[in-house]
């Protein structure tokens, strides 16, 4: 045998050999791995320092946290291919049930486990825009103007454009409609019909002005603020935020539309991982205390709405009033939005190619 093909035989023997012993070291026990999104890389940078003093005073035990950031859709994806995540800290609840489902590595019921649907944390769809505001966009009307260039996330990979896109499709339902308790008033189905018709044609045409998409929220951030493309960009109120104050020297502006999405991602153990690594009481306590007072102070210090009501009240400043709806009150289950509007052939790629005129 080559001595190149022989090398490569001994490494892919020695491999599969020291694979298990890590996963049943004692070490690996004292480890997890949390897979997260794109826009969370502030608040689990501060939270895990705060989780690893908090477990050594609760159990003596000195742990520690590791941490995987990327588009939420290619992040649940990762994990089903065999990618280490004790827990899950993703955009959107269907990016956890896919974990669920295809790789059966936690229970369908996992969202009951928690307080909040287990949500610790929520946020919303706002825009940032440049100093002054030379396009002047004050609400979703703005962003159909042809001379208006946005900047998104792609939705078939990152949770935060799902979200974009459906703010977008709320509005425009908003607009039509009146009153959104109308979508569940069977004498209205004609109504209905008709202003689903119109918020699909809004949502068109908002995405003719969106040139390129990056695979997750953090990249399409970087290309509007430090790559200086487009005009607007679709985001997290926490990254909005976090730009603002971050990149002050250029004056970015943060704009609440008249209506938007209240986004609620959502965390998770995955069960048949931590079993596995034997991490399950350090897995466990990690979402339990973001609940907590001390995670929730660090929550809203990066721009996330905590749940924790008392703390939130604390921040009133930093997080304005504005109109939310739900998914549940607009588009049904995420099983339902997911279907319909973000799998291969759906609403959303049947749009990008009329678009292309195709």
């Amino acid at each position: 045998m080559p001595l190149d093909r022989l090398f490569s035989s001994l490494v892919l023997t020695s491999a599969l050999l020291i694979v298990p012993i890590i996963g049943c070291s004692p070490e690996s026990g004292r480890q997890i791995t949390n897979v997260s999104y794109d826009p969370t890389r502030e608040i689990y940078k501060e939270y895990n320092e705060l989780f690893v003093k908090h477990y050594k005073e609760l159990k003596g035990v000195d742990v520690t946290v590791s941490q995987t950031h990327g588009g939420s859709g290619s992040q649940a994806l990762s994990v089903v291919n065999g990618q280490r995540a004790d827990v899950v800290t993703l955009a959107l609840s269907y990016d956890i049930d896919i974990i669920a489902g295809k790789a059966n590595l936690l229970p369908a019921d996992w969202q009951s486990r928690l307080e909040n649907n287990s949500c610790p944390y929520t946020s919303t769809i706002v825009f940032l825009v440049r100093k002054d505001n030379p396009k002047n966009i004050r609400d979703w009307d703005d962003l159909l103007r042809p001379e208006v260039e946005i900047i998104t996330p792609d939705p078939k990979t990152s949770g935060g454009a799902r979200w974009n896109y459906l703010a977008a499709w709320g509005y425009a339902l908003k607009q039509e409609l009146g009153d959104l308790s109308v979508l569940k008033d069977p004498e209205k189905a004609e109504e209905v019909k008709a202003a689903q018709l119109k918020a699909r044609e809004f949502v068109k045409n908002m995405f003719k002005n969106v040139k390129t998409m990056d695979p997750g929220a953090r990249g399409a951030t970087a290309r509007f603020a430090d790559q200086g493309a487009g005009d607007v960009l679709l985001a997290w109120e926490n990254e909005a935020l976090l730009y603002s104050k971050q990149r002050a020297d250029k004056g970015f502006e943060v704009v609440v539309p008249s209506i938007t999405i209240r986004a609620e991602p959502p965390v998770a153990l995955v069960d048949k991982n931590v079993d596995r690594y034997g991490s399950r009481e350090i897995a466990e306590e990690y979402l339990r205390y973001l609940y907590q007072p001390p995670a929730q102070e660090i929550i809203a210090k990066n721009y996330y709405r905590p749940s924790n009501p008392e703390i939130l009240a604390k921040y009133e400043n930093v997080f304005k009033p504005v109109e939310m709806f739900t998914i549940g009150e607009v588009f049904g289950s995420w099983r339902d939005v997911q279907q319909q509007h973000f799998n291969n052939d759906a609403e959303f790629d049947k749009m990008i190619m009329e678009n292309a005129g195709r």
